[in-house]
């Protein structure tokens, strides 16, 4: 597969400035501590000119969790798009744009999430929105977007009611529930043999539905589902409803949620005995995941809707570089991030020559990424579906290994 990737002059002129700017947005004046922006009037000031070119400032937004317990991914997400959005600064300079980013931090927090949003509609230089990583964000901010007619593209977001409610500003580059939850029982039946599963889930949009599309194939399949059990996100003991699970013997436990839950839980069901397999969704998809689960990592199998970049030369080319310019470890929607901000770029480029070289506005803009067709990003190539979902996406699998500092890429689920 053909890869877009910037012309590597241009990425050596950047990589110092990208360095020592750094992309945490510590140091940004666009972000603060609670979540939103200090201002709905400025942007991230790392790597952006201080004046607006003769075509006026462009701000381009992310919104991920850069705090809590999921800011490991979150975090991923925005350093991936800011990269992709530094080394492109230069292209829109010389079109006579200021391009910068405006980080949020949406908390994984719904109502967090909204707030942003309401801020980002409010500020007429923002033309678009790359994110969320939670689904159960993304719905409710999505209802803003689309009264500010902000296009927003995810490179995370996997639950299906989030492209099903006819939003024209929502899209997305990942695959949905309904692909990956299917896929993931498939590949426990017939790779891993599974005859019995217990399935759990963190009651949230992204965790219940992926858990459901995973139970509905299970069945749908024969497989016996022993039960079905929530839990409650940022607890630290599960030990009740694992001592249940483990006096049914089931051959696999699935968790839909994320990665925070997924450690501790299985480090208790290891502690506990539990001697079967453990599995789960992209919300896995995070080396903070071995910190968190310890030796209980070894064997741990999971889905993504991101793929591993670093399966090419070009694509370990791209990883090194991208490490050295951000100084961050490189997580599988690190690439995603970067995506999918190429993607809204690509349609804000569209857009300005459409409107003669002027400023677009973001109905144009949003027209342009929707007509998206054929894009081949650094990973994954995007066509967007009327309902804005990219008839490319894939399901993969990864495991975590005892030793490894990252996951290990399994292959394309089939």
């Amino acid at each position: 597969m053909k890869r877009r990737v910037q012309r590597s002059f241009l990425l050596s002129v950047l990589v110092a400035s990208i360095a020592l700017a750094g992309c945490a947005g510590s140091n940004s004046t666009g972000s603060n501590a609670s979540g939103g922006a200090t201002s709905g009037t400025q942007g991230s000031t790392s790597g952006g000119n201080s004046a607006a070119g003769d075509g006026g400032k462009i701000l381009i937004a992310t919104q991920s969790p850069l705090s809590g317990s999921q800011s490991a991914q979150g975090d991923s997400i925005k350093s991936g798009a800011e990269y992709a959005l530094k080394l492109k600064q230069e292209e829109f300079k010389k079109m006579g744009f200021d391009l910068q980013l405006l980080p949020q931090d949406d908390q994984a927090d719904p109502k967090i999430g909204v707030s942003n949003a309401e801020m980002l509609i409010s500020n007429p230089d923002v033309l678009g929105v790359v994110g969320h990583l939670n689904t159960g964000v993304a719905i409710p901010s999505s209802v803003k977007y689309e009264e500010g007619n902000l296009v927003m593209v995810s490179p995370a977001n996997t639950g299906v009611k989030l492209t099903e409610e006819g939003k024209k500003t929502v899209h997305r580059i990942c695959a949905r529930d309904d692909s990956q939850g299917p896929k993931a029982a498939m590949y426990a039946k017939n790779s891993l043999n599974v005859k019995q599963v217990f399935v759990m889930h963190d009651k949230t949009a992204y965790g219940q539905g992926l858990a459901d599309q995973v139970k509905m194939q299970f069945e749908k399949d024969g497989v016996t589902v022993l039960g079905y059990e929530g839990i409650t996100a940022g607890e630290k003991d599960y030990s009740a409803v694992i001592t249940q699970i483990i006096s049914k013997n089931p051959d696999l436990i699935f968790f839909g949620g994320m990665y925070p839950e997924g450690g501790i839980i299985s480090k208790q069901a290891r502690d506990k005995g539990y001697k079967g397999y453990f599995m789960g969704g992209d919300g896995f998809d995070n080396s903070d995941m071995i910190k968190i689960a310890g030796d209980a990592v070894d064997g741990i199998i999971f889905t993504s809707v991101a793929g591993d970049v670093t399966q090419t030369e070009e694509g370990k080319k791209w990883g090194e570089e991208y490490k050295k310019a951000t100084n961050k470890p490189l997580e599988a929607f690190s690439v995603y991030g970067y995506d999918a901000m190429n993607v809204l770029l690509n349609g804000v480029e569209e857009a300005i020559k459409a409107n003669g070289g002027k400023k677009p506005t973001r109905e144009q803009v949003l027209e342009a990424v929707h007509k998206t067709k054929d894009f081949q990003g650094l990973f994954t190539k995007v066509t967007f579906d009327d309902k804005g979902d990219n008839t490319f996406a894939d399901v993969f699998i990864y495991k975590y290994e005892k030793g490894k500092d990252r996951s290990v890429f399994v292959g394309k689920a089939e």
